[in-house]
Formats: structure tokens, C-alpha cells, sequence
């Protein structure tokens, strides 16, 4: 699971301004699906599946009390399922899609406001989402993820919100709370597995690909142990069962022989 928090800058995740320019970009991809005949993905928020991309602009550019011209307004996410994920969450693309949106609002969000540490919930997130099924321009390949455009504001425009903050849950001086990104990214990763039943290799693991990317040499050995370690219990796990099954096929031959033992003497 590949999750990004982009926001700043002057390209199309600048922020400072209006949401209008990012809105209508996330909207590139509709005219192409109806040309091919299928259903444009709509803007979908914490309970509605269809939302207005005009909706979408006025509540975000009407949630951003106290901020000065010079602040963050929006952020923006992008949630991008690996291709084995997205296998696991449905065999069509409508199924992949709509479980995708289930798990952005039963986990992600929840993951999202809780990382704060500020005592809010997924209800109190101001934000929008939407599903693209862009095409990888190398491979054709469908590349289905989702954006979300998460306003500053909470949803009563009362407390400001940065995910790109580098605070880190504090409970003393100006700044309260916080955002642990790495921490956020490896819980949603988590809560996939577990929503969704995935059966994660230790190589797919946030833990695993951030100690090859970032990590120490003392941490990248640690993964590998840890690899190690759960695949010798996977192993362990899958000879107790077969174990088990022989177990059960010979209590089960045994019964039957009794059974027909009888059944001659009679």
C-alpha cells in the first residue's frame, strides 16, 4: 500500500489558493470513461457516494477560518493499492472500487484523525474523494487508486490540521499534537490487513521497504530477521495444519472401517 501527502509548491497539489485547479484535474479522466462507455467516478466524502465537484470546491473554500494567504488551505492524498492488493480487494474493477472506498472511510480516515493525537475521529475530517482508473502509459495496465482532498480545517473550521507538520504527538508549548507520518502510513497498512483479511509478505511491509530505503544497516538487518523469523512460523503453521488434516483422514478411515466391520458381521 502506497500512500502519499502532497500539498505545496506551485503545480497541481499547490495549495495556498482556491481547490478549483486540483478539483478539475481529478476530473481528467471522466470524459474518457464516458466516451468508453462507462460510468465517470464521482466525488464521494465520509457518508454520500455522490458529490458534486462544485460541492467539492465551495466546502473547502469555505472551511479555511484564520488562515492567512500565505497558509496551507488542502491537502492532498493519494492511496495506491499494490496490484496484488487490488486482486485481493475484488475481480472487477466495480468491486475493487468500491471496497477501496470502504476502506478509506472505515480505516484510513479514522487513522488519519487519530493521528493528531488531538482526540478527533474520521466525522470531524473535512474531506473529499475520488477513483481514478488511469492507465499506466507503459504497461496499459489499469492503475486503480484513490485521491483525497482533506481541508486544514476540521469540519466545524475550528482546528487546524497539518499532516506535513514535523511535530510529533507533543503535549507541551505552542504546538499540541502533532502527525507521525510514518506511523500513519504503516497503521493504515495494518488496519488493510486486517479490514481485508490480506495475508502480507514481510517484503510488501511499510517497516521492510522503509529500512531498504531510509533505514540503518542494524535496520535493514532487523527486517531480514524478522523475514526470516515469519517465514520459518509460516512453514511451522502450514506443517501443524497438514499434520492435523493426515490426523483427521485417518481418524476418519478408522471409523469407517469399524463401520463396515460391523456391517459384515451383521
Amino acid at each position: 500500500m502506497n500512500i502519499k501527502i502532497l500539498g505545496g509548491g506551485q503545480g497541481t497539489y499547490a495549495n495556498r489558493g482556491s481547490s478549483a485547479p486540483l478539483v478539475n484535474y481529478l476530473q481528467h479522466e471522466d470524459l474518457l470513461r464516458m466516451r468508453e462507455g462507462q460510468a465517470a467516478e464521482r466525488f464521494f466524502d465520509q457518508r454520500r457516494e455522490r458529490v458534486s465537484a462544485r460541492e467539492v470546491t465551495y466546502r473547502l473554500d469555505h472551511n479555511r477560518g484564520q488562515l492567512g494567504k500565505a497558509d496551507a488551505k488542502f491537502y492532498a492524498l493519494i492511496v495506491s493499492p499494490s496490484e496484488r492488493e487490488l486482486r485481493h480487494l475484488g475481480t472487477t474493477k466495480e468491486e475493487q472500487a468500491r471496497a477501496l472506498k470502504a476502506y478509506v472511510r472505515e480505516e484510513l480516515l479514522p487513522a488519519y484523525a487519530a493521528n493528531f493525537n488531538k482526540g478527533l475521529e474520521a466525522k470531524d475530517i473535512l474531506y473529499y474523494g475520488k477513483v481514478h482508473h488511469e492507465r499506466d502509459g507503459q504497461t496499459g495496465r489499469e492503475e486503480l487508486h484513490a485521491h483525497l482532498i482533506v481541508s486544514r480545517k476540521d469540519m466545524e473550521n475550528k482546528v487546524k490540521l497539518s499532516p506535513m507538520t514535523n511535530h510529533r504527538s507533543t503535549g507541551k508549548g505552542a504546538v499540541r499534537g502533532g502527525f507521525d507520518r510514518e506511523a500513519f502510513v504503516s497503521a493504515c497498512e495494518q488496519a488493510f490487513d486486517r479490514q481485508t483479511g490480506y495475508s502480507r509478505e514481510p517484503r510488501e511491509s511499510f517497516a521492510y521497504c522503509h529500512a531498504l530505503k531510509k533505514g540503518s544497516m542494524e535496520a535493514i538487518r532487523q527486517q531480514a530477521r524478522e523475514r526470516v523469523a515469519l517465514e520459518a512460523q509460516r512453514k511451522q503453521l502450514e506443517k501443524q495444519a497438514e499434520k492435523m488434516e493426515k490426523q483427521q483422514e485417518q481418524r476418519q478411515a478408522k471409523v469407517k472401517g469399524r463401520r463396515q466391520s460391523r456391517g459384515i458381521r451383521r
